[in-house]
This record gives structure tokens, C-alpha cells and sequence, in this order.
């Protein structure tokens, strides 16, 4: 302990101790130090031993009386959590330091340095309690699509975390056909809502539910619930339009390939390689169903190739693409290697296909499709083959692959079959749509640009810009154009590659 003797105002003499009698500079308290310090104890009341609460989940610690703050240990924002767990009533601190000067006995100022020990104990907060409660919400947000496999989900999922939406939630449970958002509150339900009508082509529908009524202050508590229908059509889909719609789009072809689905759905016809954006609002008035799910495509390999060029659109057509070229191919199955059945079709892959390689497409020739519209068209008008995409190997690709995706916390339970056979069937499909979702990302720079992407760092960097099949390799260089691309530890792609 020591006197903090105050500024002289004139030159003064000495007095005596009023207690050992030994002369001091006056002061107020008219006693020296070590009579001071004897007599007067400043850190009486003030425990030396104070609970420091600290909640797990979310790593925060507890500000008295009722807020939570995120700080790291020995941390300038953690000394006001310290100094309000202790509570001083009869002293008055005079700056924010642990060792606290405080006033005592006719004005005089005293500094006593003494240890408070802080004991961290575990305590959850409340948003931690409603997350681990499941079911304490009070608002669902239920997405729904009713297709064979989750690309959408896929993608919508990396949207999710990029804007940072999920962190509101208190649950992510994923089901079947969709995935369920739970939220404390309505504003964070409706702000998914609006989010998810703005980035994906979808219908909502609203309810509520009355949970309690208190009669006599007149207040309702409802459980409100979202249903987000999201359109069953998907990339690489091949769907038939009604002559209505092909007819408002610019007179396309009823039979179209699905590009991309983004906030509208991007339609190409493989015959003319004219395009159209169709939006959630027209697809509800106009509906129209896939044709083929990916398990049905067939593998073709292409015997013959000749390019179309400078064909025009007639009158009143729409916009043509610039990133396709068309062009007419002669394939055949692989599995009928043996048989000289050849197929001929067009296509809006011509500027990817080459003699001998694989091809993805589906045989409208020999298959038999249940299709309001398509049933209604002329054979003539039908194609014997679709193309939809390139195959590559895909083993090598994977292995190639320098880059992952981050995933939400979702609840999964249920969604494995029991059976232990059919369980492994599910894993394997839900790899397989998972790997096929990557390779979208990498052949499409349109659909990647909303997408965070992390360097993996289990993978070594490849160096040639093409695989053995002439395939372009997205490196992590490639992909910093346009694309936001971050480290897994929340750094930025110019900082992560600077070694």
C-alpha cells in the first residue's frame, strides 16, 4: 500500500503521525503509511475469490447482469466482464487497471494491490439452451423439391453460408425431399423466406398454429410455418414445354435442355441453340416436369461430328447462344458396341465433342416417356437422342480436385435406411450426386461465382492445365477470378496463396 500524495500547493512543514508520532508530509488522513496500512484494509468487501461463468457452445462469458460477451482469455475486452464480477459498492475506482486506486477516510487516496482469483465455470447461455432444447422454436421454414437428388440443395447450401443465414437457426434438420430451418423468432423465419424467393425459382406458402392465449392481457403465441416449394426441374434436365410457353419464349423448341437453374430457370434448345430464362412466377402458370433422371442417362460415344454454321433463326425467334455451337453427331450406345446401331441428333455440345469420346444423353427412341405435352407432339418433331453433357473419368478427377466446399450442421437422422444393404446404396447415391454437384461447379465459371470455395489441404496443387482426356482442370488460380475465394481458417484467397 501507498499514499498518493496530491500536487503542493505552497511549501508546507511537516507534521507527526497521529498514531507512531514519527513527522510526515501532511496529509489527510494526518498518518503515515505504515500506520495506514495497518489500520485501514481498502479491499475489505471485496471477495478475493469471484465465478467466472463461460458457456461452451458459443464461447462467450457472462457480463453481469444478463449479456454475453466473446472474448479471448487476458483480453482488454474481458477486463469489464471481470471488474463487473465484482461487486465494490463502498469504493469509488479511479481508473480501469486491477490494481485500483480508491478513496478512503476524509478524502484521502490509497492504491492497495491484491490478487482476485476468477474461477471459470460452465454455464449456457440462453441462445445455447433454445439450440440444445430442438424444440423451443417458434417459426419453420420447410424447403421442398420434389426431384430424385439434392444438386439444388447443393448449391443452395453454399449460398446459405456464404450470406451466413444459417447462424440465426436453431436447428437444420435435412429429410427426403428438402430441409427444415427452425427459428426463435418470426423476422428470422421471413428474412430466410425472402432470401430464398429472391436466389431460387419457388412458391411459399404461410400458417400458423395457436399455441397459448392469455385472456386477460389479449396475447397470442402462434408457431408459424413456411413452406417453400422449390421447381422440380434441375441442371442437365431434359423437360418438354407446353406449345403455349415455347411459343412466348420466342417460338423454341418444346423439347429443351435445362443449363443452369440460378433465380430462373435457363432453358437451351439442342436444335437451335436458342435460349430462355423461364422465372418462378411463369413456371407455376405454365408447369412442366423432367423427362429423365440422371440415373436413366445412358453412355454414348461419338462415331461422327460435322458443325453447323452460320444457321439463323427465324422470325420472331429469341436470343441465340455464343457459348454453345451446334452441331450434328452420329453416337453410339456402348453398350451396343457389337450391334452397328448408330443414332443422329444435334447438339449444343460441338464445340466439347470429338470423335470418340463419351457422351451422356438420353435415347428418346427407344424408351417410352408418360408426358402430357410430349405425347401431343409429333414423332417427326421428337429427337432420337438428346445430349447432355461430356463424360470425363471421373476417379481422376477427384483425385485431381485441390479445392472443397464447406457444409452446414445439419440433423440427419433418419435419413439412412435401416437396412444395412440399402443403407450403403443411399451413402454411395449421396456421394455420387455430391461428386456430380462439383463437377457443375467446375465446368460452369456462371455458377461458381456465388460459391465460396477453400483450398483442401489433403490435396497437392496439379500444375497442367488439362487432364489425359483433354479436360480443363480448375485450379485454384483459375478459379480467383471472379470467384470469392477464401481459406479455411476465413483468410482471403490473395493472403492463403502468399508462401
Amino acid at each position: 500500500m501507498e499514499y498518493m500524495q496530491a500536487p503542493a500547493t505552497s511549501s508546507q512543514g511537516n507534521i507527526l503521525c497521529c498514531t507512531c508520532g514519527i513527522p510526515i508530509p501532511p496529509n489527510p488522513a494526518n498518518m503515515c503509511v505504515s500506520c495506514l496500512r495497518t489500520t485501514v484494509d481498502i479491499s475489505e468487501g471485496i471477495p478475493k475469490q469471484v465465478n467466472l461463468h463461460f458457456c461452451k457452445q458459443c464461447e462467450r462469458y457472462l457480463q453481469p447482469p444478463a449479456s454475453w460477451v466473446q472474448c479471448a482469455l487476458e483480453s482488454r475486452e474481458l477486463i469489464p466482464s471481470l471488474l463487473c464480477s465484482i461487486y465494490i459498492q463502498t469504493y469509488t475506482l479511479v481508473d480501469g487497471s486491477l490494481a485500483c486506486p480508491v478513496q478512503v477516510m476524509n478524502g484521502a487516496i490509497l492504491q492497495q494491490v491484491f490478487v482476485v482469483e476468477f474461477v471459470i465455470q460452465g454455464q449456457m447461455c440462453d441462445d445455447c439452451h433454445r439450440v440444445e432444447a430442438k424444440d423451443f422454436w417458434n417459426s419453420v421454414v420447410q424447403v421442398r423439391q420434389k426431384t430424385s437428388h439434392k444438386k439444388t440443395f447443393y448449391y443452395l447450401e453454399q449460398l446459405i453460408l456464404k450470406h451466413k443465414l444459417h447462424q440465426n437457426a436453431l436447428n437444420i434438420k435435412e429429410i427426403h425431399e428438402g430441409i427444415d430451418f427452425y427459428y426463435a423468432t418470426k423476422q428470422h423465419a421471413q428474412k430466410m423466406v425472402d432470401f430464398l424467393q429472391c436466389t431460387v425459382p419457388c412458391r411459399s406458402k404461410t400458417s400458423q398454429r395457436l399455441i397459448s392465449h392469455d385472456i386477460h392481457s389479449n396475447t397470442f403465441n402462434y408457431k408459424s410455418t413456411y413452406s417453400i416449394e422449390i421447381v422440380p426441374v434441375c441442371k442437365d434436365n431434359v423437360v418438354c414445354l407446353s406449345p403455349r410457353l415455347a411459343q412466348s419464349l420466342g417460338n423454341m423448341g418444346q423439347v429443351c435442355v435445362c443449363a443452369r437453374v440460378t433465380s430462373t430457370i435457363h432453358l437451351i434448345d439442342p436444335n437451335t441453340l436458342q435460349i430462355a430464362e423461364v422465372d418462378g412466377g411463369t413456371y407455376w402458370r405454365n408447369p412442366f416436369n423432367s423427362l429423365v433422371s440422371p440415373r436413366q442417362l445412358e453412355e454414348f460415344i461419338v462415331m461422327d461430328t460435322d458443325i453447323i454454321r452460320n444457321q439463323k433463326l427465324g422470325a420472331g425467334a429469341g436470343i441465340r447462344s455464343n457459348k454453345h455451337t451446334l452441331a450434328e453427331v452420329w453416337v453410339q450406345k456402348t453398350s451396343e458396341m457389337d450391334t452397328a446401331q448408330q443414332y443422329h441428333c444435334r447438339t449444343h455440345l460441338g464445340h466439347l465433342l470429338n470423335i470418340g469420346d463419351l457422351v451422356q444423353g438420353f435415347d428418346f427412341a427407344n424408351s417410352n416417356v408418360n408426358d402430357e405435352f410430349l405425347n401431343k407432339m409429333s414423332p417427326s418433331h421428337i429427337p432420337d437422342v438428346v445430349l447432355i453433357k461430356k463424360s470425363y473419368n471421373r476417379s481422376k478427377r477427384v483425385k485431381r480436385r485441390n479445392w472443397k466446399l464447406k457444409e452446414m450442421d445439419k440433423d440427419r437422422e433418419g435419413m439412412a435406411p435401416e437396412d444395412e444393404r440399402e443403407s450403403e446404396g443411399w451413402i454411395c447415391s449421396i456421394s455420387r450426386q455430391y461428386q456430380d454437384f462439383l463437377e457443375d461447379l467446375e465446368e460452369d465459371e456462371a455458377l461458381r461465382k456465388n460459391v465460396n470455395i477453400f483450398r483442401d489441404a489433403s490435396k497437392i496443387p496439379v500444375e497442367s492445365d488439362t487432364d489425359d482426356e483433354g479436360a480443363p482442370r480448375i485450379s485454384l488460380m483459375e478459379m480467383l477470378e471472379d470467384l470469392s475465394l477464401t481459406d479455411a481458417t476465413g483468410g482471403e484467397g490473395a493472403d492463403m496463396l502468399t508462401e
